[in-house]
């Protein structure tokens, strides 16, 4: 039994229920002889995947669906085995090279390599070419970057690239000047709510407004998430009747307990309590852009309107340096201890004016 995100994943560009018009441009670019690159980004739970896999079945037909999980095992320059899990049918491949860390270069290059020397086998697909679908592209390093736009110029002739990404920003400048770039942004409250119900029709499930209206504010444009809640809400009362409660991720709120750490005292005691509870989130695999973003928003919600703004700029700032460094927990103590010297600057001024 699989989960309604799964279950009820449009499979045709025609079965989405949101930005029409990009839907249309996609089945015109599958229709037309000469497909190029693209490169898809937006939120999480927007639905790029989905519009991907929409757009291969628009080009190659149902056999797209008929998918192989293979583990491939890649040997860095220092011989050392990477382990990367490939999703492949006879038209397309699709990989996470970031899986492999500072190696995804090796990866880039022997999977483009192998694809690009094998010709399409079947003569009734309408087009000649195999698709690359790499996940995570804003994740890979520039030297794997820098490999990949060299691939696309080289193998252009039997290939094709579909980068997914979450953000442009971190992506080279040559690598976005060859893809035609497709932003799918995240749907608002009344598309989200359509999708929702048409969910909801076809479990035979009736949904009052207003636990629509709460999943919809508390998913804040993941539609993934939306999905997943509903169906949680639909286990724990299958008539959606009495008060129902949203749970929040136990990661969120442990990022809200970090937030009340750094507010509630400024100390060096309190920098390495909140060290560890960040050591704890990267322990359980939670981005640390995810927890930088999480906590600073919670931070900005407690403190007065005049800091917010110093706040948010900090967090830009470590982000930006936390994406070019290697070890994520200097940036994010470092942010945590900038915040605190604010704060506490900013009552020492509230103090000594009262004296004036």
């Amino acid at each position: 039994m699989s989960l309604w995100v799964d279950q009820y994943r449009p499979k045709s560009l025609d079965g989405l229920h949101y930005h029409r018009g990009l839907s249309q441009r996609l089945k015109s670019l599958a229709a037309s002889g000469d497909f190029p690159h693209l490169l898809f980004y937006g939120p999480s739970g927007a639905g790029k995947k989905t519009r991907i896999a929409c757009t291969l079945r628009e080009i190659f037909g149902p056999g797209v669906e008929k998918l192989k999980i293979d583990q491939r095992v890649f040997l860095s320059p220092s011989r050392r085995k990477l382990e990367i899990n490939l999703v492949q049918s006879n038209y397309h491949i699709e990989i996470t090279p970031s899986e492999a860390g500072n190696y995804d270069r090796v990866v880039i290059q022997e999977i483009l390599k192998e694809i690009a020397q094998t010709q399409q086998v079947d003569l009734n697909a309408k087009q000649r070419f195999k698709v690359v679908v790499i996940n995570e592209a804003d994740s890979l390093s520039r030297d794997a970057q820098a490999a990949l736009r060299r691939t696309m110029e080289k193998y252009m002739s039997n290939m094709r690239i579909i980068l997914c990404a979450n953000s442009t920003s971190r992506l080279i400048a040559p690598i976005k000047s060859r893809c035609l770039l497709m932003r799918v942004a995240a749907p608002d409250s009344e598309e989200m709510t359509s999708v929702l119900l048409h969910v909801a029709k076809k479990e035979n499930l009736n949904m009052p407004e207003e636990a629509i209206e709460k999943i919809v504010e508390d998913s804040s444009g993941n539609l993934r998430k939306a999905l997943l809640v509903m169906e949680a809400l639909k286990m724990q009362s299958p008539n959606l009747t009495g008060s129902l409660s949203i749970a929040k991720p136990d990661w969120e709120t442990y990022c809200h307990k970090v937030a009340d750490l750094i507010v509630g005292e400024q100390s060096p005691a309190r920098v390495m309590e909140v060290r560890t509870k960040f050591y704890e989130l990267l322990s359980h695999c939670i981005p640390p852009t995810v927890i930088l973003k999480t906590v600073a928003e919670r931070v900005v919600e407690r403190v007065d309107e005049s800091l917010k703004a110093d706040i948010m700029h900090w967090a830009a700032f470590y982000e930006t340096r936390m994406r070019i460094g290697n070890k994520k927990i200097f940036h994010l103590e470092a942010w945590a201890v900038k915040v605190m010297s604010l704060y506490k600057h900013f009552f020492f001024d509230i103090d000594m004016s009262s004296f004036d």
